[in-house]
């Protein structure tokens, strides 16, 4: 919209500067044929007048009336001028195509024509014999402005209502990308809860239901369950702090956290095991430092496949392992407990994606056989930052949950195709 309203002032001050010349040009030659006489000072008037005139169309009240009473003037002015002077004809012109821009169309092509008639009058009235041109001529013009105008018109209004559309059509997209980021965002938010502040609560829950059963057979297990249970609540707090504190931040995706830093906070979920099975953790590789986001996933996933791990598999043993590599870092998390069927898992999840009306159904029972939401969770926090997940599992065997993230370059040609994607 704003590139049609520059090009049409654009027009404007092409049109008056060509009015500029042409009213300059007939005046001079009209003194210098006829000399400056009470006729050429009143033509020298008028001539004034029309580019005041034609200068003033901007600043135009939009009353009514009023520009019909200005087009009717400026078109007088052209005639009165062009009797006392047939050169100034050529002037009628760039009057037109402002008539036609102020008015309606169908009284700006009454007032063009009367115009044109008129002029056509005035270049008889010195012609010595009666000259088809004469005659032809301002009709001609008048005809290729009047269309020449009505197809720009046209045009302009048209372009004019598909930038409207376009716009509403960004706006809606604009609103549609803000519905999927606060839907992306939710998600997000859904998976840190559960694989954090929900583990705790529910290793808090465990132990003093464990606490409460011992309370009076084995009074020193039940304050050992209550102590440990004090302990996971400050740590879920800790993490309620740290949901917080990202929330209320703006945490730089390029802030890097250094790799003594990271496997701390993975050795730390071993203390925070409720389950029976005992967690070792491994690092393999030559350590760097990974970005905020990255070093972030890796624990939430580690936490999210241990939970899963201590409450459905009855594993003994629990084995994370984490790999640097030259293109990618690596988290295994294997256990030892009975497994379960991941083709059964994904024949349902085909199934539900194409059952229509059961679609919400199958969904909950894919979720409820994938441990709840923990492996789902993980899989989309990674997918998300482009990494790559996989489950490995066969009923008695255990289970292998793995992930991984491109680094270095690697990782530049990752972020740059997701970008791509998303653009």
């Amino acid at each position: 919209m704003a590139g049609l309203l520059a090009s049409g002032r654009r027009l404007d001050v092409w049109l008056f500067a060509v009015l500029v010349v042409l009213v300059a040009t007939s005046s001079l030659r009209y003194v210098v044929r006829h000399g400056l006489g009470l006729t050429g000072a009143l033509v020298l008037l008028g001539a004034a007048l029309l580019i005041v005139g034609y200068a003033a169309r901007p600043i135009l009240p939009k009353r009514a009336g009023v520009p019909a009473v200005w087009s009717a003037v400026l078109a007088c002015l052209v005639a009165v001028l062009t009797i006392a002077a047939p050169s100034f004809a050529w002037c009628a012109v760039p009057v037109a195509f402002a008539v036609l821009q102020t008015v309606r169309f169908v009284p700006a092509v009454v007032c063009v024509s009367a115009l044109m008639v008129v002029i056509t009058a005035s270049w008889l009235r010195i012609s010595a014999t009666v000259d088809p041109v004469m005659i032809a001529g301002p009709l001609g013009v008048a005809l290729i402005t009047v269309m020449s105008f009505r197809t720009l018109d046209v045009e302009s209004k048209a372009r004019a209502r598909l930038i409207e559309r376009l716009v509403a059509a960004q706006d809606d997209l604009a609103a549609e990308e803000r519905r999927v980021g606060a839907l992306r965002e939710r998600a997000r938010l859904s998976r840190d809860i559960h694989d954090s502040i929900g583990q705790d609560l529910s290793s808090v829950y465990l132990l003093l239901q464990a606490a409460d059963r011992s309370w009076v057979r084995d009074s020193a297990v039940s304050h050992q369950n209550v102590r440990t249970a004090i302990d996971m609540s400050r740590r879920g707090l800790e993490e309620i702090r740290q949901v917080i504190h990202e929330l209320s931040t703006d945490v730089e995706s390029s802030a890097l956290t250094e790799a003594p830093e990271l496997h701390v906070r993975l050795r730390e979920l071993e203390d925070r095991s409720h389950g029976t099975a005992k967690v070792s953790t491994r690092i393999d590789g030559v350590p760097v430092p990974l970005s905020h986001r990255l070093a972030a996933a890796l624990v939430a996933s580690a936490r999210g496949a241990l939970a899963n791990a201590q409450e459905h598999s009855g594993a003994d043993h629990v084995m994370m392992t984490l790999t640097y590599t030259e293109k990618e870092i690596r988290l295994d998390i294997r256990d030892d407990g009975h497994g379960f069927d991941v083709s059964a898992l994904r024949s349902r999840r085909v199934a539900a994606t194409s059952d229509g009306v059961q679609n919400q159904r199958a969904v909950t029972d894919e979720s409820s056989s994938m441990r709840g939401l923990g492996l789902k969770g993980i899989r989309d926090r990674v997918l998300e930052l482009g990494g790559g997940a996989e489950i490995e599992s066969e009923p008695g065997d255990g289970a292998t949950v793995s992930v991984w993230f491109p680094i270095g370059r690697s990782a530049q040609k990752s972020d740059l195709n997701r970008q791509n994607e998303e653009n």
